[in-house]
């Protein structure tokens, strides 16, 4: 597949006064609701289920109906219909009834990136994009610019632990959210600052092919602003490789990661240097050079990753004019994002005791590896337990495509259940299921279709002391606490 992505220009214009949003629950669109609302945008919308993000909405003056409809349109009256409807583009199919009768009226349609343009085109866009950790990094971001004093706008596709939101209109000139690439809607933006973390294939639905996924990151390149930068991460191949085709283009590029990285690309300009990463109290003490100035912090957050996150949190709250010492700080404050290493405690007493219970969002073979890696520092630490996985893979072709790669980052867990595949906008394939997965694995593995039984055949695997975690971008974030529940019965 060869996209021209020249069709994908930025988005400019006027906002709405009145939007009508479908799947306003959601983890993207709610955040763009609450910013308009906050805009003095009148907002409708409708979900498929009541949620605390619809009661949040609700309360700041949305109009909510649980189920579709086509009557949903007329929910500020007959006479009031929205100047526009919003969509998330992956998430809504065509059929939808209120947006057949929004084609039928003539009420433009924008996607939820369309709005989100709008809202930053006269900011100072922070930009957070890449495969994996982007909730993380536009999340660090976030609390390393709020301690600077900033008070930035964001929109977070998570909720972040210590605030409870996911969005906010902020007083500042910043404005710091995700750019998602999995359907190009990345290049409806213009950033100041664009922090790409990762350069992995993924969305082959959407790209047909690697390189064809590659391209949509040097395309996103090109819109930075004049006298904006580009900030990559030099441990990265493929972001690394990146970096350097911008700085022959003319682009300002600030690079962060090991000092081994510059040794393997020395054209890339040294943004921040990871010198020392080392675990400490369930979190890691990391020490850095960033913008020519050493600092030290403590993260909640374990994993090297996380270290390198939060390094270029840091570069692009620099490039943004914060303080590196009052970032420092806050980065140590930041206690984490909801479904991302999100811990959800502990058995106490019996025959589990000593068990702990992280759930994580991680729905790619990186990201998987990644996670249980974090895992075992926890149990390295402890000197005893085990790392057990508890997985949902996300999408059919990603399990098609990647099941030898799931395979392998699973199998640095101790034990797994694997489940079936949560299947969100896809149908399902022949021959694809969970047990593609765990019939390729190298450690002890239960493969268990049903949903409901997943607790019991996590009891019978279990033992004291053990880090078990949910991870997938499904349903599976549900059993954290049943599994507690189960082993602390």
């Amino acid at each position: 597949m060869n996209l021209n992505f020249d069709e994908f220009q930025p988005v400019e214009g006027t906002l709405p006064a009145s939007v009508h949003m479908i799947g306003i629950g959601g983890a993207g669109m709610s955040g763009v609701a609450r910013i308009l609302l906050a805009r003095g945008v009148r907002v409708t919308g409708s979900d498929m289920k009541e949620s605390r993000a619809v009661v949040g909405l609700r309360a700041m003056g949305a109009k909510i109906a649980i189920g579709h409809d086509r009557a949903n349109l007329e929910l500020s009256g007959a006479e009031e219909l929205p100047e526009a409807v919003v969509i998330s583009f992956a998430a809504i199919p065509k059929s939808n009834p209120e947006l057949a009768r929004a084609t039928e009226l003539g009420i433009p349609v924008l996607k939820r990136s369309d709005v989100l343009a709008l809202l930053m085109q006269d900011s100072k866009a922070l930009l957070i994009a890449g495969t994996h950790g982007k909730t993380s990094t536009t999340s660090m971001s976030v609390a390393a610019l709020q301690a600077a004093g900033l008070d930035p706008s964001f929109a977070v596709g998570g909720l972040m632990s210590k605030a409870g939101v996911n969005a906010h209109q902020g007083t500042g000139d910043v404005f710091v959210a995700e750019a998602d690439e999995s359907d190009a809607s990345l290049l409806t933006y213009r950033p100041q600052v664009a922090v790409v973390t990762n350069i992995e294939p993924d969305h082959l639905d959407f790209f047909g092919d690697a390189e064809t996924y590659y391209g949509v990151f040097d395309a996103f390149a090109q819109r930075i602003k004049p006298g904006g930068y580009l900030v990559v991460c030099a441990e990265d191949p493929h972001a690394a490789a990146l970096g350097e085709r911008a700085v022959e283009s003319g682009i300002s590029v600030l690079a962060y990661g090991g000092p081994d990285s510059f040794d393997r690309h020395p054209t890339l300009p040294q943004g921040a240097v990871l010198h020392g990463w080392s675990p400490a109290g369930g979190g890691a003490r990391v020490e850095a050079t960033v913008a020519g100035s050493g600092v030290v912090f403590e993260l909640h957050q374990p994993g090297r990753h996380m270290a390198l996150n939060a390094l270029a949190a840091m570069v692009a709250g620099h490039c943004v004019g914060a303080d590196l010492e009052r970032m420092s700080r806050g980065l140590g404050e930041f206690t984490g994002v909801r479904r991302r290493f999100d811990y959800h405690g502990a058995v106490e007493a019996g025959q589990f005791a000593g068990v702990r219970v992280y759930d994580d969002y991680a729905h790619h073979p990186t990201e998987v590896a990644a996670v249980l890696s974090a895992a075992r520092e926890l149990v390295s630490q402890a000197g005893k337990g085990r790392v057990v996985a508890v997985f949902q893979p996300h999408l059919y072709s990603r399990t098609r495509n990647f099941a030898d790669e799931f395979a392998a980052a699973l199998s640095t867990a101790d034990k797994a259940v694997i489940l079936d595949v949560y299947g969100a906008r896809e149908e399902p394939m022949p021959g694809v299921d969970g047990a593609l997965i765990a019939d390729k694995m190298t450690i002890p593995v239960t493969y268990e279709p049903h949903f409901t039984a997943v607790p019991e055949r996590v009891k019978e695997i279990a033992a004291a002391d053990d880090v078990i975690l949910t991870i997938g971008a499904g349903s599976v974030t549900m059993l954290a606490d049943e599994i507690l529940g189960v082993l602390g019965q």
